[in-house]
């Protein structure tokens, strides 16, 4: 059963270790809670999307396996050196969660275009399948906002996928250039106002509008970022802890 309303689930929120493998991850309850907003049944079907990390083969089993702990039936859309679907928009429209990793927001947004997968994701998010992801897998769906994909200082991404009408900021508690840029950004009209999570957090959207803030982690928030004059207003939200 699709998910009631159009739903973007945009995070900062990556994965628990399960023992003492670095490999071996544990979704927290974030996921769980992107397969309820998608009304999924008892093996929620998800399908991973790792652009954003040029469909790195070890990472995507990883997570497969860290998914599979869900109880969730897991697939993956391959990019490179072609897609793995001759049907994309069929495979895509009978999931129940698509997740989106973090990576390269320019890459990713490039890659998509040219194999037309911004139509496809909006055309099956319009239908209630649940967008998902982290760091840049949260940006994309947004205006814009920043990103490592050119190195080192973080610089601004202006021309995302445009679903939400804001700009994001993942990451805002963690990596220190964050904040200032995004800040920057919005203050001078780059960007338009809007919203960002620390690590942990979590922003869900019904339709173009947000609905809630989450947050995995203890003293974790998201925030609302809005221009005031020459300058940016940063607000905490109230951000509910699973």
């Amino acid at each position: 059963m699709p998910a009631p309303q159009p739903t973007i689930f945009a995070t900062s929120i990556g994965f628990q270790p399960d023992g003492a493998d670095q490999w071996n991850f544990r979704p927290g309850p974030a996921y769980a809670l992107a397969a309820q907003l998608a009304r999924a049944g008892n093996h929620p079907r998800l399908c991973i999307i790792a652009t954003a990390v040029g469909d790195n083969p070890a990472w995507i089993s990883t997570m497969h396996h860290a998914f599979s702990k869900l109880d969730m039936v897991v697939s993956h859309l391959d990019l490179f050196p072609m897609p793995n679907f001759d049907d994309i928009e069929d495979h895509l429209s009978r999931q129940d969660v698509i997740w989106v990793s973090g990576g390269s927001t320019a890459n990713l947004l490039a890659l998509w275009r040219l194999h037309g997968l911004d139509t496809i994701l909006h055309s099956v998010w319009q239908a209630g399948v649940v967008l998902m992801g982290v760091s840049a897998g949260s940006i994309c769906w947004h205006i814009g906002g920043t990103t490592d994909s050119f190195g080192l200082p973080l610089q601004p991404v202006t021309d995302c996928l445009g679903f939400l009408p804001f700009s994001n900021s993942p990451h805002h508690d963690a990596e220190p250039g964050r904040r200032p840029l995004i800040h920057q950004l919005v203050a001078s009209g780059t960007l338009p106002d809007g919203y960002a999570t620390d690590n942990g957090a979590g922003l869900i959207y019904h339709g173009s509008e947000l609905y809630e803030a989450i947050t995995e982690k203890p003293g974790a928030l998201a925030y609302e970022i809005c221009r005031e004059g020459d300058t940016a207003r940063e607000t905490p939200l109230p951000t509910r802890i699973l």
